[in-house]
């Protein structure tokens, strides 16, 4: 017979001290995909205050967790099963770390005991996650919990942000320890924290003075910012350089919103002339990448001179710019404004420059303008891309999050849907990533419940994560996905006919799709909302319902199979 005086040490087990020390960590939402052997880790977590979002595959939650870092600022967490499951979860780790956002992915793995002999699920996932994480660790003990998983969380947010990822074998997550040692061992990693990882780098004062003096004397200067700043939340001190110095601004896709779309020094559509033209460059979290033609002739001037700013020493290495600012976005285009403020200029809205900008803009603007008035049935892309824009647009504020992927779908949407608010715009990224559509929905609506999300995708986009509708309909988020459907990838069948021979030349294109896919159907399958639209009216009635009741929507546009064109990088004609 027991001790009555003596109690039993309340016990706890791995999958429980992860999701304590996620909880204390400030962790409020996880995505993923359970089994075998995290499912009690994912019901351990939600018992303790955290949201599992659960999805049906890997990829689509691991996309869903990248964004969500950039979103929030805080890491999106990412849980996987073992093997396969922590394969599948790579797609959003690498996407997280090629955007710079803060993600975190926690695969349990299999038994250490049976390391090399062939167990379920084996892989060396260590070396699996290496090229697409800042930073990895294992933890071999239940012991060692505490410590690795602040190390990752902190790991992801540190300099620039990107993937991080901790492994929990099996015999780890089943490994117990009594509560009172369980809180002694979240109390020493705590307070064992690198304190170095999360503070910022300290602002060279010099180099903002140089700054200032190079945009002074500037005849066309140009501000050009991208997530980054985004990310940093940097759109009011960039509000206030732009408009106390009159100097003209060029977003990259996700910077777009920062600044509206529709202010009057936007230089978007007057891109090729604005980068092509201008002397001075101060590029604000933004890459000199593809997405910016590499900060190289013929695209830019041989002789323009950048200031690149960025929280990554490396990058500014790499570009070797004129002058390079090392630190957060928010706080080096404070500093900069603070700086001209003291002794003022502008260039005034009759600034040679500032009028070349608006005049070419207005140009573009109108010529675009011919396009999108038109009424085009069977639909091209312009015209219901206009509906939507101006739908969009009549939401007001808080304006919608659009995401957009897809090939013409995502570079027509790019020239004509407005932003007008920050983080509104989530599209391929950097890495022009595809299918990242409906994992971004997911975690833009519960980033930002009070936001309609509205996914503007191609059917090719669409397919790679049409099954998460499911997921939309089973938390009832107010997500609308508008589906260009024109029948395949750019289109239906593109051959010549020379190139339709062979033994298998009866077989469909490979870009093509079964013509007229009956989309909408998918949802209502779950019990959401569908329409199809091959008309300016019944697309209107469709966007005024679905906006208006603010539930899993799946809106079937019918594109012209004919009207899209092969694309892949960015495409500027102005």
């Amino acid at each position: 017979m027991a001790d009555a005086g003596h109690k039993t040490p309340l016990m706890v087990d791995g999958n429980s001290l992860v999701a304590m020390c996620l909880a204390r960590a400030g962790v409020d939402k996880m995505f993923g995909v359970v089994g075998i052997p995290v499912t009690s880790l994912a019901n351990r977590a939600v018992a303790l205050g955290i949201r599992f979002i659960a999805f049906h595959n890997e990829q689509s939650a691991g996309y869903a967790a990248s964004a969500y870092g950039y979103l929030t600022r805080r890491p999106g967490v990412l849980l996987t099963v073992s093997g396969p499951g922590c394969v599948h979860g790579l797609a959003g780790l690498s996407n997280a770390t090629a955007n710079a956002w803060p993600m975190v992915m926690i695969s349990g793995s299999s038994e250490q005991s049976f390391t090399g002999r062939g167990d379920f699920q084996e892989l060396d996932q260590l070396a699996a996650v290496k090229p697409f994480s800042k930073f990895s660790a294992k933890a071999t003990d239940i012991t060692k919990i505490p410590a690795s998983v602040f190390s990752v969380i902190d790991w992801a947010v540190a300099g620039r942000p990107g993937g991080t990822y901790l492994d929990v074998p099996s015999d780890v997550l089943h490994q117990t320890v009594d509560k009172s040692e369980a809180e002694r061992l979240i109390t020493e990693a705590l307070n064992s924290r690198n304190k170095d990882l999360i503070e910022k780098p300290r602002i060279n004062y010099s180099e903002i003075q140089k700054a200032v003096e190079l945009l002074r004397t500037a005849q066309r200067p140009l501000i050009v910012f991208g997530k980054g700043a985004a990310y940093a939340r940097a759109e009011n001190e960039l509000t206030k350089l732009v408009e106390s110095t009159g100097i003209p601004f060029l977003p990259t896709p996700m910077g777009k919103g920062l600044l509206p779309d529709t202010h009057e020094l936007a230089a978007t559509a007057a891109r090729s002339l604005a980068i092509g033209k201008c002397d001075v460059a101060l590029v604000v979290g933004a890459r000199l990448n593809w997405l910016l033609h590499f900060g190289e002739p013929p695209k830019w001037s041989k002789d323009v001179k950048f200031i690149l700013v960025d929280i990554c020493k490396e990058e500014i290495k790499l570009r070797n710019p004129c002058l390079g600012i090392v630190g957060d976005a928010k706080d080096v285009v404070g500093m900069i404004h603070k700086e001209i403020k003291d002794d003022p200029f502008c260039l005034g809205r009759t600034h040679p420059w500032v009028e070349a900008i608006k005049n070419k803009t207005k140009e573009n603007v109108a010529k675009m303008e011919v396009q999108l008035v038109k009424d085009v049935v069977p639909f091209n892309f312009m015209t219901p891309m206009r509906i939507i824009r101006d739908a969009i647009l009549g939401v007001g504020s808080p304006a919608p999050i659009v995401v957009s992927e897809g090939a013409n779908t995502m570079d027509i949407g790019r020239a004509v849907l407005v932003q007008t608010e920050p983080r509104t715009r989530l599209d391929a990224g950097t890495w022009g990533t595809m299918g990242v559509g409906l994992g971004y929905c997911i975690a833009a609506s519960v980033a930002s419940p009070d936001r309609l999300v509205v996914a503007v995708e191609g059917d090719s986009g669409f397919g790679f994560s049409a099954m998460e509708v499911e997921t939309l309909v089973r938390y009832q988020l107010p997500v609308v996905v508008i589906v260009f459907n024109n029948g395949g990838v750019y289109g239906g069948d593109r051959r010549n006919p020379e190139e339709i021979t062979g033994p298998y030349k009866d077989d469909p294109a490979p870009t093509s799709f079964v013509p007229g896919a009956a989309y909408h159907l998918l949802l209502e399958a779950f019990g959401g909302k569908g329409y199809l639209a091959g008309t300016p009216d019944e697309l209107k009635s469709a966007l005024v319902q679905a906006f208006t009741a603010r539930k899993p929507t799946v809106i079937n546009v019918t594109i012209d199979p004919y009207a899209g064109a092969e694309s892949g990088r960015l495409q500027h004609k102005n």
